[in-house]
Formats: C-alpha cells, structure tokens, sequence
C-alpha cells in the first residue's frame, strides 16, 4: 500500500493456512471495504497453494465461519480451512470402540 493512505482507510490483517506438515501465516494491509475473498487474493495465496478451491474449501474470521464476500476489520484474522479427510462424530465412535476394545483386553472378566 502506498504511504500516502491514512490510518483510517487501510487496516491489518492476518491469514492463516495449514497442511498437516507447514503452516502458513501471511499479514497484510488491505483498504477498508477489502471483503474475505479478496484480501485471499491479494495474498498470493492460490498460486502457492493450487489445492486451495474457495468453492469448497470453508473459510473463517477467528474460528468462526464467514462468507468470503464479508467485510474485513482491522486485526481480523482469516482461516482458509481444509476438507476433513474424516467425519469428526465417526472418528469419534472408532476411537471409543478401540478404547474399550484395549480396556477390555487389559482387564478380562473373571471366570
């Protein structure tokens, strides 16, 4: 951004984005007025990162859902989020069987 904007008409923010294995957290100064979709944009972001679909993949403003035609704040934080590979109820139940399988080993019944 140029020196010559004011305070009042550009704002900070940050996005975040995470594989398993790297993370990757940009800052940026965007106008006021600068929505979700385009700040991701501007960030460069999607050409790094080619798996990045904003048709699919969910973004957030501090863990909390948003459209990416949303209007930023200053600080305001954007989540780009990644499919879940699992469905977090199921993930849940295979978890719980196998702790009770392993439980169960452990301590048989008495005969």
């Amino acid at each position: 951004m140029s020196a010559e904007m004011s305070n009042q008409t550009i704002i900070n923010i940050e996005l975040i984005f995470a594989l398993p294995d790297e993370q990757q957290l940009l800052t940026q100064q965007v106008p006021v007025g600068t929505t979700v979709e385009q700040a991701i944009v501007q960030s460069g972001i999607l050409q790094k990162y080619p798996q990045i679909d904003l048709t699919k993949n969910k973004v957030g403003l501090f863990s909390q859902a948003c459209k990416l035609t949303d209007e930023l704040r200053e600080g305001d934080r954007i989540e780009i989020y990644r499919p879940l590979i699992a469905d977090p109820k199921e993930a849940r139940k295979k978890k719980a069987v196998k702790q009770k399988e392993s439980l169960q080993k452990d301590n048989p019944k008495p005969s």
